[in-house]
């Protein structure tokens, strides 16, 4: 309908003498407003030095002798904006559509045949899953889905840091706490406190004692070549623990990857990449290291080692590898890569150094960079061994769910899979409603809230839409979206309005990549549905009801289909 709109405006500019181009149309911010509403009578008023009100008038005269069918009526209004308001039929016609749809409904062909891979979330094995790898994992996870919905085929990756400096401290604190080693039969979560014990040791003395620094540095060698039957056997255990425990978080969260990648497999490509490319003048010697100097190519970059002066490649020599290896796997034409935005500057570096290298892949390479996640007491800090583990904010706030949830009757088995469900919702929703980039202060109160902003709070609204159907099927009531069925005396409801909008916002998060916007009209739907209730008897003996019926069930079709794009469940009751 808004390219009908736009087309229809871009038609009618010639026979006022004006040119066809950049015609915006848009959804007014108030529903009293109309459906679409454009500028282009105050924009060319401007070019033209006229009265907007004026040539608004003109316009609208001309638009009404070609108008639509689907289309109304046109106003002026305000000081030059044209308002477009659709026929109730519109709406009556897209209730259909997604009662017929289903769980399809939403899915568009904007990015059909793309080949996409996203990597997301990159954990250290050796070192705790904790709550700043929740951000990556969320945003890429439902960047997936949205980026799916959109037509195109996604492959999700998942590039994981199983050698380096914070694995050597590690190993060597695992050799100085050997005797408290759980045994075999211990718990994975066992294991794995005790793992991240050993990392925090080993990263203390590292800081503080120069021979304990020396040993994990020659540590660091030896697990690199591999030359080292005993330290081979504790990074072995060290990184099976570490995956273990990290496939339970995936399991939890709803992830599930295609693609695994590890620094490690990285190395010797990443080596000959840059010997490669230093002999055509790319990277250079400097003190026995291969550096890129990237501020002779910007002046807004800087210097970075890409290989050592020990020989061994650095982060961004591995980088590199790392996109031609996803690369080999699957030829995408579309690569998104989401961090933390700490490490903005080094990606704009490895990204100039691509170009060089591999300049079809920098091409079609997008980094995504988040914000921080907080609680109150600041930032965390895995080097100190006080790190805050993603575990950790999912019991503490299943906790608090289950606490609320005490009076609830319902079993025990479905009452613990409803708590995660609510948490895992509360987590994601937190972390997606803030346009990525910014830092999210995560309150325990406000994100398990049933009311107001939260992913519960969206939940509920399903959940209440879902136990309506229940009754009205009990009662042996049709679900009918027929138009006689729907009353024209009846304004068109905002809840109407918006049920139908719900592929454009798939769309435009797609070609944004920001999941907020689904986040975004997911609360602005939840409120209309609720309002809804409030107003109307849905399940009633009148004429109106299998209507009614019709319209809750479009809002649990869409409420599922936009919290699926969230990587939010929808729990079958509350």
């Amino acid at each position: 309908m808004k390219e009908k709109i736009q087309n229809l405006i871009a038609n009618a500019l010639p026979d006022l003498n004006l040119k066809a181009s950049d015609v915006h149309v848009e959804h007014p911010e108030n529903f009293d407003q109309g459906d679409f509403s454009t500028n282009i009578a105050l924009t060319k008023a401007k070019e033209l030095k006229i009265n907007p009100i004026e040539l608004a008038e003109k316009i609208v005269e001309t638009l009404s002798t070609h108008k639509p069918e689907e289309i109304d009526k046109i106003e002026v209004a305000g000081p030059g904006f044209i308002n477009f308001f659709l026929k109730q039929e519109v709406f009556i016609k897209g209730i259909k559509e997604i009662l017929e749809t289903g769980e399809e409904f939403g899915k568009g062909n904007h990015a059909k045949g793309l080949k996409t891979i996203i990597e997301y979330t990159d954990p250290n094995p050796f070192k705790e899953f904790h709550i700043g790898h929740l951000m990556p994992n969320v945003i890429g996870e439902s960047l997936s889905r949205i980026i799916e919905w959109n037509g195109a085929e996604v492959k999700r990756a998942n590039y994981q840091g199983d050698v380096g400096l914070h694995v050597a401290k590690a190993v060597w604190g695992l050799t100085q706490k050997g005797e408290g080693k759980p045994s075999e039969e211990a718990t994975l979560q066992e294991k794995v406190y005790f793992l991240g014990q050993a990392y925090a040791h080993g990263a203390e003395k590292y800081e503080t004692e120069e021979e304990a620094k020396k040993e994990i540095q020659e540590f660091n060698r030896k697990i690199f070549t591999r030359s080292d039957p005993e330290i081979n056997a504790l990074y072995d255990w060290g990184r099976q623990i570490s995956l273990d425990y990290f496939e339970g978080i995936y399991e939890k969260l709803g992830t599930k990857f295609d693609f695994y990648f590890f620094e490690n497999e990285m190395a010797d490509e990443g080596v000959r990449i840059v010997m490669e490319f230093a002999t055509k003048g790319i990277f250079e010697e400097s003190d026995g290291a291969m550096i890129f100097k990237g501020e002779k190519f910007d002046p807004k970059l800087h210097t970075r080692v890409f290989v050592n002066s020990q020989g061994l490649p650095t982060y961004e020599a591995k980088e590199l590898a790392l996109a031609k290896m996803k690369f080999d796997k699957y030829p995408y034409n579309f690569s998104v890569v989401v961090t933390a935005n700490e490490i903005n500057d080094y990606f704009r570096v490895l990204l100039a150094a691509m170009k060089m290298v591999f300049p079809d892949l920098a091409e079609k390479t997008k980094h995504i960079s988040h914000g921080v996640l907080r609680l109150v007491g600041g930032k965390m800090s895995s080097r100190k061994g006080n790190v805050i583990s993603a575990d950790s904010l999912i019991t503490g706030v299943s906790n608090v769910v289950r606490e609320k949830m005490q009076d609830r009757e319902i079993n025990e088995e479905d009452k613990e899979k409803i708590v995660l469900e609510v948490s895992i919702a509360a987590i994601k929703f937190s972390i997606l409603k803030q346009a990525v980039g910014r830092d999210i202060i995560f309150d325990f109160e406000k994100s398990i809230s049933f009311e107001g902003d939260s992913g519960p709070y969206l939940q509920y609204a399903h959940t209440r839409a879902a136990s309506v159907l229940k009754k009205g099927e009990k009662e042996g009531l049709k679900v009918d979206p027929s138009t006689e069925l729907r009353a024209s005396t009846d304004e068109t409801s905002v809840l109407e309005r918006l049920l139908v909008r719900f592929p454009e916002i798939v769309e435009r998060a797609g070609k944004d990549l920001m999941p907020s916007g689904i986040v975004t009209y997911l609360i602005e739907l939840s409120a209309a549905f609720n309002s809804y209730y409030a107003e109307h008897q849905i399940v009633g003996e009148g004429e109106k009801t299998p209507y009614r019926l019709a319209l809750t069930k479009a809002f649990a079709i869409v409420m599922k289909n936009g919290l699926h794009l969230l990587g939010i469940k929808v729990p079958e009751k509350m």
